[in-house]
C-alpha cells in the first residue's frame, strides 16, 4: 500500500509576500498522519488554523487564498504545489503574515527546503481521489476538466496575445508517471506584465513583485536578464499553478486535468464541481505495486 508522508523535521525561511510586499517568515513542520495540510497564522492571538480545504478558497484574484472567517493566508498555491509535486500529506505551516512568501516565484524553493530535511514515510495509506466520470467547468472560452485516468496527468493550452508569450511553446503535457514534478514543472516562474503593475497595486496586489521573484514583461520582450529558464515556462507554471491549486483538495487526484485559458477561480470552481458530484469520484488507496508517479527517491526513508 502508498503510505502518507510529511517531513522528517522543522526547516524554515523567510522572504517577501507577492501581493503584500511584506516580510514573511514560514516554518514548516512535521505533522501526524490524516492531518492534511494545515497553515497557521502564529502572528495572531490566538492562533487560527486554516486547513487546506477546496471551500475554504474564497478569494482568487491573483492567487489563491485560505480564509477562516476574516482571517487569510494568501498565495499558497506555489508551496501547494511543491507538496503535492513530493506527495506531502501531512504538514503544518506556520506563517507570521497573511501570505506565504513568494521566494523565487517558482516551487524550486519550497522543493529544496523541503528535500533539505528529508521525506518521512507513515503508517499510514495514503488516500487518493480518483475521478470516475468526466467533470468539466467554463468560463467564456475558457474551460478546465477532470477526465478518469490511473495517476495524474496535466494537459494545459494558453492563449495571452503577448509576443514574449506567442512565441514560445503554448501547450505542455506533464504526465507525473513519466516525469518528476522537480523535473518538469518546479523551475517555472510567475508571470506578469508592467502594464498591470499600477492597477494591481491599487487594488493591494503585487506590492512585493520584482525582477528576482516573476517574470516581467513590457509590451513587446521579456524584461529579466538571462530570459527564459526554458522555452515552456510560461505554459509550465501554468500547470504548476495548477498543481497547487487542485491540491486544496487536501489529497492527490488519479485523473487527467485538462485546461484552456484557466487559473485559479476556475481551477477552484473544478474542485466545488467535482465535490458536488458524489457519483463523480471515490476515495481510495493504490497498492505499492501500482503505483501511478514516478518519484525521485532522494531524502526518503523506506
Amino acid at each position: 500500500m502508498i503510505q502518507q508522508r510529511t517531513i522528517r523535521q522543522t526547516v524554515s525561511a523567510v522572504g517577501i509576500g507577492l501581493h503584500s510586499g511584506r516580510k514573511v517568515k514560514l516554518v514548516m513542520r512535521p505533522a501526524a498522519p490524516d492531518t492534511g495540510i494545515v497553515f497557521r497564522r502564529v502572528d495572531l492571538t490566538p492562533t487560527v488554523e486554516l486547513p487546506a480545504r477546496a471551500e475554504a478558497v474564497n478569494d482568487t484574484r491573483m492567487a489563491t487564498t485560505l480564509n477562516e472567517g476574516k482571517v487569510v493566508v494568501a498565495t499558497i498555491e506555489h508551496l501547494m504545489s511543491a507538496l503535492s509535486g513530493l506527495g506531502i500529506d501531512n504538514l503544518i505551516v506556520d506563517v507570521d503574515a497573511p501570505e506565504i512568501p513568494i521566494m523565487d516565484g517558482s516551487g524550486a524553493t519550497f522543493v529544496y527546503l523541503l528535500r533539505s530535511v528529508g521525506l518521512l514515510e507513515q503508517p499510514k495509506p495514503k488516500r487518493f481521489v480518483r475521478v470516475k466520470k468526466t467533470v468539466e467547468v467554463r468560463d467564456g472560452d475558457k474551460w478546465a476538466r477532470l477526465d478518469p485516468h490511473e495517476g495524474f496527468i496535466l494537459d494545459f493550452l494558453i492563449a495571452f496575445g503577448h509576443p514574449a508569450i506567442d512565441q514560445t511553446v503554448q501547450h505542455a503535457v506533464v504526465d507525473l508517471g513519466e516525469v518528476t514534478y522537480e523535473q518538469a514543472v518546479s523551475r517555472a516562474r510567475t508571470f506578469g506584465f508592467v502594464s498591470d503593475v499600477e492597477l494591481l497595486r491599487s487594488m493591494g496586489l503585487a506590492k512585493g513583485g520584482t525582477l528576482e521573484n516573476a517574470i516581467v514583461m513590457d509590451e513587446f520582450r521579456v524584461l529579466n536578464v538571462g530570459g527564459l529558464r526554458s522555452d515552456d515556462e510560461f505554459v509550465k507554471h501554468k500547470i504548476l499553478d495548477a498543481m497547487g491549486d487542485l491540491y486544496v483538495l487536501g489529497k492527490p487526484l488519479l485523473a487527467r486535468y485538462s485546461a484552456y485559458k484557466s487559473g485559479h477561480a476556475l481551477n477552484n470552481k473544478l474542485l466545488r464541481a467535482l465535490l458536488a458530484d458524489p457519483d463523480s469520484y471515490e476515495v481510495a488507496t493504490v497498492q505499492l505495486e501500482d503505483h501511478p508517479f514516478k518519484e525521485d527517491k532522494r531524502n526518503e526513508v523506506a
